[in-house]
């Protein structure tokens, strides 16, 4: 959280550049967006503090963020779905008798509380690759409206 107690938003003091005001960023996607809002154009430091508030959102809008003030997570380099919280993974039979086999799985995370994390899979066994997507990525959706209110917009794939 910002000094500000408004994520995004930071108290900045009088420098040799600047007069005092706040300091607001707004990072989506790998873009950092930001804007500074000087006391001086302002009556007083509260009412900057609105105007910042008022720009941090409507940026935030603009971007397709949802409006939180948890963190939200972008899309990894690493992420081979394309889907932010769903990955492939090799997971082990818990079942007796099965000898450990491995089989792969789409496992989907996703934070509901801060320093909590849930966790759940689809078998692409079962399944298929295509069906286990979807699945897994209906129940990341459906978590994204528990967190956020809202459901992330979807990345563009990238070239590779």
């Amino acid at each position: 959280m910002a000094n500000s107690g408004y994520k995004g938003i930071s108290r900045v003091k009088r420098t040799k550049r600047h007069a005092p005001g706040w300091q607001t960023r707004v990072v989506f996607r790998g873009e950092l967006h930001q804007k500074f809002f000087p006391n001086s154009d302002y009556r007083t430091a509260r009412d900057a503090l609105r105007a910042a508030i008022r720009w941090r959102n409507a940026t935030e809008k603009w971007l397709g963020k949802p409006r939180t003030e948890r963190v939200v997570v972008g899309l990894s380099r690493r992420n081979k779905t394309g889907v932010i919280g769903i990955y492939l993974a090799y997971k082990r039979s818990q079942r007796p008798g099965r000898g450990g086999r491995k089989s792969k799985v789409y496992v989907i995370t996703w934070k509901p509380e801060p320093d909590i994390v849930r966790r759940t899979s689809v078998s692409i066994t079962k399944y298929g690759p295509k069906e286990a997507l979807h699945r897994a990525i209906q129940i990341r959706e459906q978590a994204e409206l528990e967190m956020y209110g809202a459901t992330l917009p979807r990345p563009k794939p990238r070239r590779r």
